[in-house]
């Protein structure tokens, strides 16, 4: 019988962490007296948060002024800010493999949900453990198993049943897994914060999935719906089609109308903002927030009614752009950012060289740090996107969503389905992406020139889809 946690307060119980690990050492800071008594710089910590299905345009200081996300907007105004994060393949367990390994679906086998990550694979917690760091997992997983440690995470709390946000359960290394009754994104923001006191005293990888905003919109907690009382509150885009009543997960008509899901999916948004606001104050009373780096992002976005549709697996803008927001005190110049086009495919190497960790020969993406850091950084032209497999999605094959490949420059989309050519995008000229030029005859040099660049993607991604 599994055992059950009541209120969001109570302490949870952290497994011992594997000891023995050796800290490796910074050198001096440029500037300090030889022989000057201070204890060397240790290697930052680093907090990686990342929430499911929030799109790039929800938030306060983007696109939507009316949602309220202060420790969002905070964390950017501290730090810096990646405009144009691109969700490779937006759909949850392909994104967490290429986050863990910096390497592509068909190179790790994870090409859709519900595929077990090897354990062989090398991760982002085993380089982080290797390199000396204390390393934990907590929240949502999605790529098989109940346990992380064979990831090279020190400690995991796995959760699993995360949409249902009120009654949850994750599992402990030992013992039977807990059904925890409470706001799911609260009890998973209260591991972390036990994990973060008790390894304060050396270097820290920390991984944290909430669940929310995705799916279940309803339960999003009351405060939170109060907050956006009527639809004036909360603009759609000038792309959304609301009328009638969208499709539930399971592909049935859903009771909520298209507003309730709006609503609850930006007041999910606001509730994991408080979250993030409670990593942000615990760093801030353990002195340690100088030297962490803290990162938000999202596995992939939510088309919400755009164009009529609701979930992800689309290359639409709502789909594919993500938050990815960093801080970093010591290190990183505040209200900075860049319009490079970061996948998801380079976050691995890029927290590594952020950490200054040497970067695994597997990883397949590219180390993004030295733009963060206020240097010259990667400039590539474009972002390769995909949606390779429905087997496990929602409804099977029957999932609306059509299989595609395609590339995202500053300027384009394109995509191409197995039969035929399918969209082209200006997105600086349509923003909202409401023009599709894809027979337009002007644009003959433009698609030969795209499709080149795709030709070039499926090449380095080892993706034997055929352009049709």
């Amino acid at each position: 019988m599994a055992s059950s946690v009541q209120t969001r307060n109570r302490p949870h119980h952290l497994v011992s962490l594997i000891a023995g690990l050796v800290v490796m050492v910074l050198p001096q800071p440029a500037g300090r007296a030889l022989g000057a008594e201070s204890p060397a710089p240790r290697r930052p910590n680093v907090v990686y948060i990342f929430s499911d299905e929030h799109r790039w345009q929800a938030m306060s200081f983007t696109e939507m002024p009316s949602v309220r996300t202060p420790n969002l907007k905070r964390l950017a105004e501290d730090g810096f800010a990646f405009t144009h994060c691109i969700s490779n393949y937006p759909v949850c367990s392909p994104y967490r493999a290429m986050l863990m390994t910096g390497r592509w679906p068909y190179q790790t086998g994870v090409t859709d949900n519900s595929i077990r990550l090897k354990p062989e694979e090398i991760t982002i917690g085993k380089v982080f453990k290797t390199a000396g760091y204390a390393t934990g997992y907590i929240g949502k997983w999605h790529l098989g198993g109940t346990r992380a440690e064979p990831f090279g995470f020190d400690h995991s709390l796995i959760w699993a049943n995360t949409n249902n946000h009120w009654q949850s359960t994750y599992h402990p290394l030992n013992g039977p897994p807990v059904v925890a009754k409470g706001y799911n994104a609260t009890l998973m923001t209260d591991q972390a914060l036990a994990f973060i006191d008790k390894n304060r005293h050396r270097p820290f990888l920390l991984m944290l999935s909430w669940n929310p905003p995705h799916a279940e919109f309803k339960d999003a907690p009351q405060e939170y719906k109060d907050w956006y009382a009527d639809k004036s509150s909360l603009p759609y885009r000038p792309n959304a089609e609301t009328e009638g009543k969208p499709k539930s997960r399971k592909g049935s008509r859903s009771e909520e109308s298209p507003w309730q899901q709006y609503r609850g999916y930006h007041a999910h948004i606001s509730a994991i903002d408080a979250e993030l606001g409670r990593i942000l104050q615990k760093l801030d009373e353990l002195d340690l927030a100088r030297d962490t780096i803290v990162v938000y992002s999202s596995d992939h976005g939510s088309m919400q009614g755009s164009h009529g549709l609701h979930g992800k697996r689309q290359p639409f803008e709502e789909s594919i752009r993500v938050p990815f927001l960093v801080r970093w005190p010591a290190a990183i110049a505040r209200g900075t950012s860049s319009d490079a086009l970061l996948g998801s495919i380079d976050i691995m190497p890029s927290l590594c060289g952020l950490a200054g960790i040497a970067i695994p020969k597997t990883c397949a993406g590219l180390d993004f740090s030295p733009a963060i850091l206020g240097k010259k950084g990667p400039e590539p032209a474009s972002q390769f996107i995909m949606h390779i497999s429905k087997e496990n999605a929602s409804g099977g094959q029957n999932h609306p969503a059509p299989l595609f490949r395609g590339i995202v420059t500053k300027r384009y989309t394109y995509a191409v389905r197995a039969d035929r050519p399918w969209c082209l995008f200006d997105n600086l000229s349509d923003p909202y992406q409401t023009h599709n030029l894809i027979d337009q005859p002007d644009k003959a040099q433009t698609r030969q020139e795209l499709q080149k660049m795709l030709a070039e993607w499926l090449k380095k991604a080892q993706d034997p889809f055929v352009i049709p």
